[in-house]
């Protein structure tokens, strides 16, 4: 592609990832992303020097409240958050069963939750189990399983003066698929209902703004986009400052704090700047502050990505032998999908001795694969694509799906 703000040089790109060197033609990037050079370096030189834990007036404990702090305004940046609004943890899955447990404090029986067949399970059991111990009514949003859309209207049948809590996907992780978050969470507000977001799979792809969602919890995950596997959660900090999570009792009460449990690892929240750094670098003629070179590089992104998977998509479509599930408008580039006459795991141990890396099963979005009718014979196989991917991998993708007919 053509130089220029808004232009990816993917040639450059590609160089920053050492793992590229595998040889490998890697469509596996829904799974984790491969870790470029700048994050692993990071987290090495971290760990080169002493670290002590938080709290201390010596210079190893400086340097742990200089990660945090790192950490905390590199996914501020990445979110259009606040920094002191952002909560560090294991993976998206611990902070939401977290933040369930911590609302269910506030919640009475016959209160009412609205989940999706679209999400992970991370967004759907941790409700669905602080709904059972509570006696609170679950209510379910259904996905259109010819198109894979999440209808927005249907949210004005389920939504009641009783609902507490809206969670959503912003970008399904199977099909692709991205909801419009912010017309349902604007509905959900209108009766007072809190909006839990989940942008693990939309972060690596496009801008995101937690004010234009009109998500009060935005969670992600950084080996999503490039970074190591830490989880965040983004909300505003008086909302977290109503909140009472389980703690230790000598454990720091202020916020965000007191939703992280344990001592953390460090050195990992040095690759978790490192890795936004990484993405506000993907336009290096991107100018301004970081927030603003992130959404520069990221709308450069989208725009790369949709180009690559056009043609992916296209291309399996018009196969006989090849059923794409669902059609969304509005998608990242995912797609799930089953060969005839092949289990998924045929397909990917097939692609695999062509050197590709696809991953098959249900991806943990069981609901909407039951929904879909696919579970019982292995779920599907699903591509996904990053920026490092490039036009000729794709067009190689396309000739070895082709092959299995």
């Amino acid at each position: 592609m053509s130089s220029g703000v808004g232009q990816l040089d993917v040639a450059r790109v590609r160089g920053l990832f050492p793992g590229l060197s595998d040889g490998l033609l890697h469509a596996d990037g829904p799974g984790g992303a491969l870790v470029p050079e700048s994050v692993v370096r990071a987290v090495s030189q971290a760990m080169r020097v002493p670290i002590a834990n938080r709290g201390g007036v010596f210079a190893a404990s400086a340097r742990a409240e200089q990660l945090v702090s790192g950490a905390r305004s590199a996914v501020a940046d990445l979110a259009g958050g606040a920094p002191s609004g952002v909560v560090l943890g294991a993976n998206m899955t611990s902070l939401t069963y977290a933040v369930a447990r911590a609302l269910g404090k506030h919640w009475r029986r016959g209160d009412e939750i609205v989940v999706s067949r679209l999400d992970h399970d991370a967004n759907i059991r941790p409700w669905l189990q602080i709904a059972d111990e509570l006696g609170m009514v679950v209510k379910w949003a259904e996905v259109d399983i010819e198109t894979g859309e999440l209808p927005d209207w249907q949210y004005d049948e389920l939504l009641t003066d009783r609902t507490r809590l809206v969670a959503v996907t912003a970008a399904s992780n199977a099909i692709g698929t991205c909801p419009d978050v912010a017309a349902i969470a604007m509905r959900a507000h209108r009766v007072g209902a809190l909006v839990y977001v989940d942008a693990a799979h939309a972060a690596p792809h496009m801008p995101l703004d937690v004010a234009e969602l009109e998500a009060d919890f935005l969670a992600v995950s950084a080996y999503k986009w490039c970074g190591p596997h830490v989880g965040a959660l983004v909300a505003r900090p008086e909302l977290l400052d109503e909140l009472r999570p389980d703690k230790l009792v000598p454990a720091p009460d202020r916020v965000p704090d007191r939703f992280e449990q344990g001592t953390p690892p460090f050195e990992l929240y040095a690759g978790v700047a490192a890795s936004v750094d990484h993405l506000a670098g993907l336009c290096p003629d991107a100018t301004g502050t970081r927030r603003e070179r992130l959404t520069a590089s990221m709308a450069a992104v989208s725009s790369y990505e949709e180009t690559l998977f056009d043609r992916l998509d296209g291309a399996l479509r018009s196969m006989a032998h090849v059923q794409v599930l669902g059609s969304p408008r509005h998608r990242m580039p995912t797609l799930s999908f089953t060969v005839s006459r092949m289990r998924p795991r045929q397909v990917t141990r097939e692609l695999a001795r062509r050197g590709v890396c696809a991953w098959d099963g249900d991806f943990y979005s069981r609901e909407l694969f039951d929904a879909i009718g696919v579970n019982e014979t292995g779920g599907a196989v699903r591509l996904g694509l990053l920026h490092y991917n490039t036009l000729e991998e794709v067009d190689h993708l396309i000739d070895h799906v082709s092959d299995l007919r």
